[in-house]
C-alpha cells in the first residue's frame, strides 16, 4: 500500500452559488443586503483552506493534488430517488432554486454537486485500492444534511454515502464506519444507513444546533440496524478537551467494536471558535488530535484506510488553520505555519467545574452507548 496522501479538489467546486442571503436568511423584509459578506455558505472558506495548503508548501511534494469525474447518475441513484434528481437538475438547469430546507442553489449547481461527490468518490476509491495511504477531499456543496429525496442545510447530494455504495459495487468493501464531527448533527448520512447493519454513523456535534429536534443518543438505528447508529451531542461551549474526551471514551471504542474496513471522516470544521452557525470552541490542535486518534483507530482496525470528505465551516479566519492540521496530521508533514488563533482560543476554553460537568454528560452517554 502506498504511503502517499492526496487532496482533492477542484475549482469548479467554488463555483456554486447559494444566492444572496445574510447569513442563512434570504434578503428581503427586515434583512437589508450584505456589504461585503453574503450567505454563510460561500466558496472563501474552501478558497482560503486550499490557498493555505498552497503557500504552507505542503500541496505538490509531500501531498500530491488530485480531481474526479462528476459521479454518474447510476452511482446517484444508489442513494436517492430519481424524483429527487430530476427535480434538482431542472431546477439547476432553469437557474437555480431551493429543494429543501436551508439548501439554495443557483444555475448549474447539479453538475457541481454531481463533481464535489465524485472527489469524495474517488478518494475513497484510491485509499481502497491501495494508491494511497489516506486522502482529504474538499467536497463542496457538503453532503451530511442530504437526505435521499430531499436537500437540507446546504447540502445537495449525500457525498458520503455515494461514496461508500460506490465503493461497495466497485470494491467489495463490506464494513465502513462514518465519523461526522462537523458541529451539526449528520442527519442524512444517520437516516440512510438508520436500517443497515454495515454502515457504522457516529455524529458528534453540538446538542440542538441543526437540525432541531434530532440527534439523541437514543436513536440508535432500527432493525437490522440498531445500535449501530451512535450520537454524541455535546452542549454548547465544550471546547477542546472536552471533544477529545468524548472521542476517546466513546468514538474510538465503538469503532473498535465494529470494527471497520474503511473509516470516513466527515470533516466538518465549524466547531471552531469563530463560527458564526454554531457556538463550541476548538482550533486547529483540537482538529489535529482527533484526526490523530482516528488515524490510529484506522492503523489497528483497517490498515490505515482513512477518508475526510469536507463538510460545513464557515469561518474565514480559523477554517483554513483547522484544514492545515487535519491535511498535516494525515501527511505526517509539519509546515512552518502556526495557528495565530490557538493562543487567544485556547485561553477561552471552559473552567474545570464545566470540564467536569461535561465528562459527567460523556460518561453518562458512554454508559448507553459502549
Amino acid at each position: 500500500m502506498s504511503e502517499r496522501t492526496a487532496f482533492y479538489h477542484d475549482e469548479r467546486c467554488l463555483w456554486h452559488t447559494t444566492g444572496e442571503a445574510v447569513l442563512v436568511m434570504p434578503v428581503g423584509g427586515w434583512l437589508q443586503p450584505p456589504a461585503g459578506g453574503g450567505h454563510a455558505e460561500s466558496p472563501e472558506t474552501k478558497r482560503r483552506f486550499k490557498a493555505l495548503l498552497d503557500v504552507s508548501g505542503l500541496l505538490g511534494a509531500e501531498v500530491i493534488q488530485l480531481s474526479a469525474p462528476e459521479v454518474a447518475e447510476e452511482d446517484l441513484l444508489r442513494v436517492h430517488t430519481r424524483s429527487y434528481l430530476e427535480r434538482f437538475r431542472a431546477a439547476s438547469d432553469s437557474g437555480g432554486g431551493e429543494e429543501g430546507l436551508f439548501a439554495p442553489f443557483g444555475a448549474g449547481s447539479y453538475e457541481i454537486a454531481k463533481l464535489s461527490a465524485g472527489l469524495a468518490k474517488r478518494a475513497v476509491s484510491d485509499v481502497l485500492s491501495g494508491a494511497l495511504r489516506n486522502a482529504y477531499s474538499l467536497s463542496r456543496p457538503p453532503g451530511h444534511h442530504c437526505l435521499p429525496d430531499s436537500a437540507m442545510g446546504f447540502c445537495l447530494l449525500a457525498n458520503i454515502p455515494v461514496a461508500i455504495e460506490a465503493a461497495r459495487a466497485e470494491h467489495g468493501v463490506e464494513r465502513v464506519a462514518v465519523v461526522d464531527w462537523d458541529v451539526h448533527h449528520g442527519n442524512g448520512t444517520q437516516e440512510i444507513y438508520y436500517e443497515r447493519p454495515d454502515v457504522l454513523t457516529v455524529s458528534i456535534h453540538q446538542e440542538n444546533c441543526f437540525p432541531p429536534g434530532g440527534g439523541g443518543v437514543e436513536e440508535r438505528g432500527a432493525g437490522a440496524g440498531e445500535g449501530y447508529n451512535v450520537n454524541v451531542p455535546l452542549p454548547p461551549g465544550s471546547g477542546h478537551e472536552t471533544y477529545l474526551y468524548a472521542m476517546r471514551r466513546i468514538v474510538v471504542p465503538v469503532l473498535e467494536r465494529f470494527g471497520p474496513d474503511l473509516i470516513i471522516i466527515a470533516s466538518g470544521l465549524d466547531a471552531n471558535a469563530a463560527d458564526p452557525l454554531a457556538r463550541q470552541m476548538l482550533y486547529g490542535e483540537s482538529y489535529r488530535q482527533m484526526t490523530r486518534l482516528l488515524m490510529g483507530a484506522a492503523e489497528e482496525l483497517c490498515g490505515g484506510r482513512l477518508v475526510a470528505v469536507h463538510e460545513g465551516g464557515y469561518a474565514e479566519s480559523t477554517v483554513p488553520f483547522c484544514g492545515l492540521a487535519v491535511v498535516e496530521e494525515l501527511s505526517g508533514v509539519r509546515t512552518p505555519v502556526e495557528d495565530p488563533f490557538e493562543e487567544l482560543f485556547s485561553a477561552q476554553q471552559p473552567a474545570r467545574r464545566v470540564l467536569e460537568f461535561q465528562r459527567t454528560l460523556v460518561d453518562e452517554m458512554a454508559e448507553v452507548l459502549i
